[in-house]
């Protein structure tokens, strides 16, 4: 899509504030058993019973981590989540217990399935890529000829993927190759489609109210005790992509691009500069002027898809700040 990325990229940002951004966590807290690093989350597990979840600065594309963070990135994805988690807790259990500070979810400890549940509202991002080069099916769903970017589909459609170790790509798979392969039992399946388009349907709902439209977006979801729990992150600008629903419409009439909230511009940001995730591939140059407009537009992401003002704070103590509140939400 052509977007003037001079302007996006060079957006005021707030001087006079320190901004850092947090990389990476490191903490020890009792009984805890091990810690991961994942592509964006610092994940410590607490005795296998809970799972404090940091939710870094770190910023990934094509399933690469991108060389420097994003300030605010963690915090703003960790608040619009759990915003989503206490909006949807009606509709399935999630693994939310605490948010002990603005970049921290605590939460239930779950076996995660080895699936992400992709549902599409509409053909845009990796789905029209695949269908512009000839791709009539996506995850064993057969796709129509004649449709264009961005258009709606008759009903929503489910697209999963495998959840690849860090480094490697997340792979398209369909429901037939999950169950065959034992990935998801049947019963357990049946659940996690039911709950995927009851979430999908409600954050659309929420969405329409901020005048938007929730286009797609990915949910995770675990097992404890023989309860099936959504995890992770739900409708954040990482895991879903948002059109302004007012200029939908006519853009989509006039086969101009979509205005819209997403991670997807960094994504054609690295794709315009030679780089997608392949092997021999180099991230271009992340000056502080994309750093920052990076930055500026995630603080946008969070203010139209929440329509609460995102105030900037320093950063300063950034990581002793973290640990106290989790401390004290935890092990006083």
């Amino acid at each position: 899509m052509a977007q003037n990325y001079g302007i996006l990229f060079n957006l005021p940002f707030i001087k006079n504030i320190r901004m850092n951004a947090l990389t990476q966590t490191n903490y020890c807290f009792p009984k805890q058993k091990n810690l991961y690093h994942g592509k964006v989350r610092d994940v410590y597990n607490i005795d296998d019973n809970l799972l404090i979840m940091v939710v870094t600065d770190r910023i990934s594309a094509f399933d690469v981590v991108l060389p420097k963070g994003i300030p605010c990135k963690g915090e703003i994805l960790n608040r619009i989540a759990v915003k989503f988690l206490d909006a949807t807790q009606d509709i399935c259990p999630n693994w939310k217990l605490a948010s002990p500070d603005p970049m921290v979810t605590v939460g239930v400890a779950c076996k995660s399935f080895p699936v992400e549940m992709i549902v599409r509202g509409y053909l845009c991002g990796s789905a029209w890529r695949n269908y512009k080069n000839g791709n009539r099916e996506i995850c064993g769903i057969k796709i129509p000829d004649g449709m264009k970017e961005n258009q709606k589909f008759d009903t929503p459609i489910i697209t999963p993927t495998t959840k690849a170790e860090h480094g490697f790509h997340d792979e398209d798979i369909s429901k037939e190759e999950i169950l065959k392969q034992g990935l998801v039992s049947e019963e357990d399946y049946a659940i996690l489609e039911d709950y995927t388009m009851k979430l999908f349907l409600r954050g659309s709902e929420i969405a329409a109210q901020r005048g938007l439209i929730l286009v797609d977006t990915k949910y995770e979801f675990g097992k404890k005790d023989n309860k099936i729990y959504l995890i992770d992150e739900i409708h954040t600008p990482d895991s879903s992509r948002y059109f302004y629903a007012d200029l939908y419409e006519e853009n989509f009439a006039n086969n101009l691009p979509q205005k819209q909230l997403s991670k997807e511009f960094v994504r054609e940001w690295l794709m315009e500069n030679g780089f997608q995730g392949q092997t021999g591939q180099q991230v271009p140059e992340m000056t502080d002027d994309i750093v920052n407009g990076i930055s500026n537009r995630y603080i946008e992401l969070f203010e139209n898809i929440t329509g609460e003002t995102f105030v900037k704070h320093s950063t300063d103590g950034l990581q002793e700040r973290i640990e106290r509140n989790i401390r004290l939400e935890l092990f006083f």
